[in-house]
């Protein structure tokens, strides 16, 4: 895994990349972290400054990893890894070692962030913010009807820095 720019990203197509492509979302060291699917997110620039948005509800073991450290990675990854990212997104880091399920190799980056050996492509972000959503802030309430309730708990938002930026390969 190199180190590159954030230019990097210009030739990404954001949405297509976290919507359609999915990304981990990975928190802790290399002694304790635990990682998630995520496909809610997106990337921008606000602060002046590159930054990574992304949702975590509270029910998740990764939130406790958020909650807790300043960095955490998204990472990307080749379409042959959909079943590994799929199990990320449907088992708990409580109850499986998700590494060990999935193949991934952990690798940790000179931060001491975790992200996994094969990864295309990992956002190293810190942390500037984050607000947990509330029901009385929806304006279209169906969104309320359709992900929240018996879905689960309103979503924390994190706003993070993108500090740093990995790739594999020839990218």
């Amino acid at each position: 895994m190199k180190e590159t720019t954030v230019e990097a990203l210009k030739k990404e197509n954001a949405i297509d990349l976290i919507a359609k492509q999915w990304m981990l979302v990975t928190a802790g060291t290399r002694e304790s972290y635990n990682t998630m699917t995520a496909n809610w997110g997106g990337v921008g620039y606000i602060w002046h400054r590159n930054v990574a948005f992304v949702f975590v509800r509270p029910e998740r073991y990764t939130h406790d990893f958020m909650e807790r450290e300043d960095i955490f990675t998204l990472s990307f990854y080749p379409e042959e890894y959909r079943e590994a990212l799929s199990i990320c997104g449907t088992k708990s880091g409580r109850d499986i070692d998700k590494a060990a399920a999935t193949g991934l190799v952990p690798e940790e980056l000179p931060s001491g962030a975790m992200t996994f050996s094969q990864a295309r492509l990992t956002l190293q972000c810190r942390k500037l913010f984050k607000s947990e959503m509330k029901d009385a802030d929806f304006i279209e309430r169906s969104i309320v009807d359709r992900w929240y309730g018996e879905n689960g708990g309103f979503h924390t938002v994190y706003v993070a820095e993108i500090e740093k930026v990995y790739v594999n390969g020839d990218d």
